[in-house]
């Protein structure tokens, strides 16, 4: 059974390990960093530019085994809490496929939603991380047309970017026809 607890400095020794090549470490944070790899350091540097940010922390999934994901999350518009960014979302690599995403997901959006009170939470995702899109489709996530997508230049190739997110209004409907289908 997964855990939330607040990111700490010491995480970033454990979670810059899953980063074993550039291609996954560009899917997992685009341009944010200039190279690969990454230090615990540089991790911590990055996020020590935020650090007096009221509007953006980092959230560490962990279970009895240790620690096993990460994302942040934020407020991404300036004159409003309604909704929440999730960004840098990261499992182990030796767990993935195994349903530690979705359950950490899963902790992120009741978070959101329960203790946030946000109104919808939104993430983007290339569209080469197949696996990730599938994690985020089966949590209930829906794509977002925007009239110009989101594209970053990563590894000499220009990555496109899906926009995704999901309301607190079809949250809701999830969660009753779970909960239908579990009394039915």
């Amino acid at each position: 059974m997964l855990r939330l607890r607040p990111y700490k400095a010491y995480d970033a020794q454990i979670i810059t390990k899953w980063l074993k090549d550039e291609f996954a470490f560009r899917q997992w944070s685009a341009d944010r960093y200039e190279n690969y790899p990454i230090t615990p350091e540089d991790m911590n540097c990055y996020y020590d530019t935020d650090s007096s940010n009221p509007r953006i922390w980092g959230m560490t999934a962990f279970d009895d085994t240790g620690i096993v994901g990460h994302f942040t999350m934020r407020f991404p518009n300036e004159s409003s809490y309604d909704e929440i960014r999730l960004g840098f979302v990261i499992v182990d690599d030796k767990k993935r496929g195994k349903g530690y995403g979705k359950e950490m997901l899963a902790l992120a959006v009741r978070y959101a939603f329960d203790f946030v009170r946000a109104d919808k939470i939104s993430l983007g995702v290339f569209e080469n991380n197949t696996a990730a899109f599938a994690c985020y489709k089966s949590c209930g996530f829906n794509i977002v047309d925007l009239a110009i997508p989101e594209s970053y230049n990563c590894m000499g190739e220009t990555w496109k970017c899906i926009e995704m997110e999901l309301s607190r209004k079809d949250f809701e409907k999830l969660q009753k026809n779970e909960y239908n289908k579990e009394y039915a």
